[in-house]
């Protein structure tokens, strides 16, 4: 399979690896010193690139007729505008905040938990996310997604960055907001904790990540389940968790 890869940061960088040790072909390898030329001769594209560099790689990829996984976070208010444009011109894309096989699984069980526990209004959700120093943006996609999955299946509204402190477990308006702690600390690749605290307990669920690594396997299975495929999908179905 010939890869296009869309951002060379550390991400790209670990993607090539994993995908060359299961024998693809990198054909591009596009940042912001070079053009897309190389894409149209490629399988399918890999984006893990920045914001403001995203829906141009995207839009590139569909004009193309090159199916695109795209991991990159914080261009998201554009996500409709990609989906439309993937449709017509009859493409193939997937986006996630998180490629790794093991967070694809904690947003099954976030989602879960969330559904048994809005029975019980003694416990108030919290969230907290750590990643390293160079992230641009936060709340991390991924937390975002963990809020996004607890709104969908209990009476939380929305999600704040800003906390509650002296209502936090009472009947403020901020009570059913999710809290989310975004804290950058050097060389952490990602840990997301989801917390339900009571006046009496607590429930914690929590996903560590140890390196890159994760994340780049999902991408590059993501991409090899994409190839010959058309419409807007994501990992669930590259997963078999619907």
């Amino acid at each position: 399979m010939k890869i296009a890869l869309l951002g060379y940061g550390k991400m790209g960088q670990t993607i090539e690896r994993i995908a060359i040790e299961r024998g693809h072909e990198i054909v591009l390898k596009k940042d912001e010193f070079n053009t897309y030329d190389g894409l149209s001769s490629a399988d399918v594209a890999i984006d893990f690139s920045i914001p403001t560099a995203a829906v141009d790689n995207i839009s590139s990829c569909f004009h193309a007729g090159v199916p695109v996984v795209s991991g990159t976070t914080g261009w998201l208010d554009r996500y409709e505008e990609m989906v439309a444009l993937c449709q017509t011109k009859k493409g193939a894309f997937l986006s996630s905040s998180n490629f790794s096989l093991g967070v694809n699984i904690f947003f099954e069980l976030n989602e879960y938990l969330a559904k048994m526990m809005s029975k019980f209004d003694a416990y108030k959700v919290k969230m907290e996310e750590i990643h390293h120093t160079q992230k641009l943006d936060a709340p991390s996609g991924t937390a975002i997604s963990l809020a996004k999955g607890i709104i969908e299946n209990s009476d939380y509204s929305n999600w704040t960055l800003e906390k509650d402190k002296e209502n936090y477990l009472s009947g403020s308006e901020l009570a059913k907001q999710i809290h989310i702690e975004a804290l950058r600390i050097k060389d952490v690749p990602g840990t997301h904790t989801v917390t339900y605290q009571s006046n009496v307990d607590e429930i914690e669920i929590k996903h560590t990540a140890h390196n890159r690594d994760g994340f780049a396997l999902g991408a590059v299975i993501a991409a090899e389940w994409i190839v010959g495929k058309q419409g807007v999908y994501t990992m669930k179905d590259v997963l078999d968790l619907k």
